[in-house]
């Protein structure tokens, strides 16, 4: 039986079908609402003019069939398959932990917001997403400066002998010590809830009542500090500009150029635009197909889903999603294509923010391509380097000593790929060894076969350091299959007669070659390599400090007598650091889990003797 003849046969039930190369490997995951109609529309799409279905096919051998029972389940399985076989054909969105948002409990005894990347269904509350780490915390900065909820862990609070520095300079309210009323300091919560959740005019009318009312019962200062929040606030929400009446909605915005899909989203929260968000995918079929793959992936992970979704074109599951979407979410939600009207024009706004960071990514692209046909040019490599790898070394005295690995592709960061080495083999300083042993490690056969080798490896330092590593390279057999070049940092010439400082060039080093080849200061090649080996430096010097740090704090404990690892354990985390510790008084230790007067005794005099 052929593979049209098998089709024929598929029943018209909902299901998910999975499609194979002559390999047998799944290319291709997809559900439908009657598996025979759908796998039957690829045949004929086949000979018309959609390039991306006529390019699948081609590779398609065999289909396997997986029934279900709604189209809502089949959208459930497909979901959970992609996960489980990653498809070549299939959309591959980012994994939702690079999502930062914010996260507060309101059943703690204080509650504060921290920052966290997961959203688990734990009961606390989520704001976000942010579209970076660094967005995040500048929303809480902000927050905290117009309410001061504490900072850090209460166990951490309540140890230390006073108030934090936070309390000192107005930005903790200092509830470990007593300094507010658990109502009061609910006040500030519910304040800063409804701050993130974008209902600032709510919240003005609320801090201007409780204002008036302290201020008729003649607490002046209760009423100076609702007073202050709200100037705070107020500068805040005037900046805001309402597009929506009503509740939240995201709108999804869409661009395409060949194989590569830009999509933005564009948060709005109580009718305020608070934030947006870029996608960018590679994608082989249809642009229907790749909005349904978006929304279903994305949403379906630990993220807000809000009640409103606006799309700007149709999708063909959409009944069956905004069902799933709903229970997710635990109430109604809506997927629609507006025609007209305000929500149309912030459809039309999220397209045009998809097509600038598309057209921006282009220029990006051709920019950085343009760098590395320079560096090919100018210092003869064999290749053009799409993936460089750079290496460092970090130890003090040979300990401690660790090695990194930092990868740029397309000349840019790819901090995926980063790897560290903490060096295993090597005594004492001998920074050729320590090299030796990372890469080692890093081009054994197994790596060579997973071809993920580098097209050009940059090695901080000069000849003596490059020719050090091209005896290694050619000893592992992988030095004919990659460019090899060292970079020389600059030094400063001394001239006792001459008061300007002055700098020499950086010089780059060539296998073979005697004397370095000098690029143009500030120049794009010469920047680039000088960004991968200061990355370098970077991460294995913040690796160097962890592993020392932890050392120093782990020695410091282990130096008390009486105390093994589960006693030292339950310190750590009752105190939270080796300093409080110290801080702490006999009585306040002996209250610790597992802890009795005579041991509580001997830590006590173990850390205050010399």
């Amino acid at each position: 039986m052929n593979l049209e003849e098998k089709i024929m046969q598929f029943p018209t039930s909902p299901g998910v079908y999975l499609m194979r190369d002559s390999d047998n490997e799944i290319i291709y995951i997809g559900k439908a609402r009657s598996l025979r109609q759908r796998v039957r529309s690829y045949f004929k799409a086949a000979g018309d003019s959609r390039y991306q279905i006529k390019f699948l096919m081609a590779k398609v051998t065999d289909i396997d069939i997986v029934l279900t029972d709604t189209e809502k389940e089949a959208l459930l399985l497909e979901n959970t398959l992609i996960k489980q076989h990653h498809p070549r054909y299939n959309l591959n969105l980012k994994d939702d932990k690079t999502y930062f948002s914010l996260r507060v409990d309101l059943r703690e005894e204080f509650p504060r917001f921290t920052i966290v990347r997961k959203r688990p269904r734990d009961g606390a509350l989520y704001f976000g997403p942010y579209s970076s780490g660094s967005a995040a915390r500048e929303v809480l900065r902000q927050m905290i400066r117009m309410f001061p909820l504490r900072h850090y862990p209460l166990t951490t609070c309540m140890s230390r002998q006073r108030p934090c520095l936070y309390h000192q300079i107005g930005q903790c309210s200092a509830p470990c010590h007593g300094l507010i009323t658990h109502e009061a300091y609910a006040a500030l919560v519910n304040g800063a809830v409804l701050f993130l959740e974008g209902k600032g005019r709510l919240l003005i009318a609320e801090f201007k009542k409780r204002m008036t009312d302290a201020a008729e019962h003649l607490l002046y200062e209760e009423a100076a500090r609702w007073r202050n929040l709200l100037r705070s606030i107020e500068v805040t929400v005037e900046k805001q500009k309402v597009v929506l009446s009503g509740g939240d909605s995201d709108v999804v915005g869409f661009y395409r150029k060949g194989r590569r899909i830009e999509v933005a989203l564009l948060f709005i929260r109580a009718g305020v635009l608070s934030g947006s968000r870029l996608f960018d995918i590679a994608w082989e079929l249809d642009d229907a197909a790749a909005v349904s793959a978006f929304l279903q992936q994305y949403y379906t992970g630990a993220v807000f889903i809000p009640e409103e979704i606006l799309l700007p074109l149709d999708i063909e599951d959409k009944g069956a999603l905004a069902e799933l979407l709903g229970e997710l979410k635990g109430s109604k939600v809506s997927l629609l294509l507006p025609q007209r009207g305000t929500k149309k024009e912030l459809v039309d706004l999220a397209g045009k923010n998809a097509m600038s960071a598309g057209q921006e990514r282009d220029v990006e692209k051709a920019a950085a391509e343009s760098v590395l046909v320079e560096l090919v040019e100018r210092l003869q490599l064999n290749r053009l380097p799409r993936r460089m790898e750079c290496y460092d070394i970090s130890t003090i005295q040979g300990r401690f000593s660790v090695g990194s690995c930092v990868v740029f592709t397309s000349g840019k960061p790819d901090r995926k790929q980063y790897r560290h080495y903490r060096i295993r083999t090597v005594e004492g300083q001998d920074d050729f060894a320590m090299l030796r042993e990372v890469f080692l490690r890093r081009f054994r056969a197994d790596g060579r076969e997973r071809n993920d080798l580098p097209d050009l490896v940059v090695v901080d330092g000069g000849i003596g350091q490059l020719n050090a590593v091209q005896a290694i390279l050619a000893e592992l057999g992988v030095l004919e299959s990659l460019d090899l070049v060292s970079l020389a940092k600059s030094r400063v010439q001394s001239d006792a007669a001459d008061h300007i400082v002055r700098k020499s060039d950086e010089r780059v080093f060539l296998p073979g070659r005697k004397n370095p080849v000098v690029l143009r200061q500030n120049s794009a090649p010469l920047l680039l390599l000088a960004a991968i080996r200061n990355e370098a430096h970077r991460f294995a010097i913040g690796y160097h400090r962890k592993l020392r740090g932890k050392e120093v704090g782990i020695s410091g404990i282990e130096a008390v007598p009486g105390i093994g690892p589960k006693r030292r354990t339950a310190l750590l985390k009752h105190f939270g650091s080796l300093q409080n510790l110290k801080s702490a008084s006999i009585e306040e230790i002996r209250s610790v889990t597992g802890m009795n007067p005579a041991t509580a005794e001997a830590v006590y005099r173990g850390l205050h003797d010399d």
